[in-house]
C-alpha cells in the first residue's frame, strides 16, 4: 500500500480487484477502519471521494461487490482480492492466481504494464503522438480492447460475469481519466503507467466530471463491440 495526493488530501492504495481498476480507495477508509469491518456504504463513500464517481455508480459497485464477495455483514478490504469472487484472471497487469490460491497475487508485473501500454502505441489515430508534437499517447476503448484480446488468448476462459468485469473496470479507468488532445479523446498512457504501475493517482490529475453509471456501461459496450470486432478479423485471416 501507498500513500498520494489528491487535492491536497492523501489517498491509500489497496487492491480493489484484479488491479485494472487501479487498485486504490480513500484512504480515510482505511485510517477510519484499518482496512477491517467496512460496510457497503463504507467502500460506496471511497469510491466517491477517490475517483469522483457518482453515487448510483459508488453504491451499485459496492453492493454488487459484497454480492459477489457473498456476504451479508462487512467486509475485510483483504477479501475483495478473493479469486474467482470479483476478482480474475487475465488482468491487463497481473498474473493469474495460482492454481489452489485462495486470494490472486498483487505483484504488478512490468511486463504486463508495458504491453498494456504498447497496445495504445499503435499510430492508428490521427494526430496523436511525438510524431505530432503530442507527447501524450491516448489509450482509448480499442485500445483497451487489443488489450484485452491478448490477455484472453494467454489465459483460462473467463465466464461472462468476470469477462464483463474485465471490461467495465477499464471503463471505468478511461471515464475518470479521460483527457482530449485534439480531435482524440482517451488516457495519456504516462498516466495509465503512474495510475496503474506505481498505485497512485497520476500528476496533474484534477476531477473535471463526475463518472456515472451510464457512461461506464457505454464504455464497456465499446470495448466489447471493438473485441468483436478483432476476434471476427482472428477468425477470418
Amino acid at each position: 500500500m501507498s500513500r498520494v495526493e489528491h487535492d491536497g488530501q492523501p489517498r491509500l492504495h489497496v487492491r480493489f480487484s484484479s488491479a485494472d481498476l487501479g487498485d486504490e480507495l480513500s484512504e480515510f477508509i482505511y485510517s477510519a477502519r484499518d482496512g477491517k469491518n467496512l460496510s457497503p456504504w463504507d467502500l460506496a463513500w471511497g469510491l466517491k471521494a477517490c475517483y469522483n464517481l457518482s453515487t448510483p455508480l459508488a453504491l451499485f459497485l459496492s453492493f454488487v461487490g459484497f454480492f459477489l464477495l457473498r456476504k451479508i455483514g462487512n467486509v475485510d478490504l483483504h477479501e475483495i482480492g478473493r479469486h474467482g469472487r470479483i476478482e480474475h484472471d487475465a488482468s491487463l497487469v497481473h498474473n493469474d492466481t495460482p492454481k489452489g490460491k485462495k486470494y490472486a497475487p498483487i505483484k504488478i508485473e512490468d511486463r504486463l504494464v508495458n504491453l498494456l501500454l504498447a497496445d495504445a502505441k499503435t499510430g492508428d489515430e490521427e494526430g496523436e503522438g511525438p510524431e505530432f508534437g503530442d507527447k501524450r499517447v491516448l489509450m482509448n476503448a480499442t485500445d483497451v480492447a487489443r488489450a484485452r484480446i491478448r490477455r484472453e488468448n494467454q489465459c483460462p476462459r473467463l465466464d461472462g460475469l468476470h469477462a464483463e468485469i474485465a471490461r467495465g473496470e477499464m471503463g471505468i479507468i478511461l471515464g475518470v481519466l479521460e483527457t482530449h488532445a485534439g480531435k482524440n479523446v482517451g488516457v495519456p498512457v504516462e498516466w495509465m503507467r503512474e495510475w496503474i504501475s506505481h498505485e497512485r493517482l497520476p500528476s496533474g490529475w484534477k476531477p473535471t466530471h463526475v463518472q456515472g453509471l451510464i457512461d461506464v456501461v457505454s464504455r464497456a459496450k465499446a470495448i466489447r463491440t471493438a473485441m468483436e470486432r478483432f476476434r471476427a478479423e482472428e477468425k477470418s485471416m
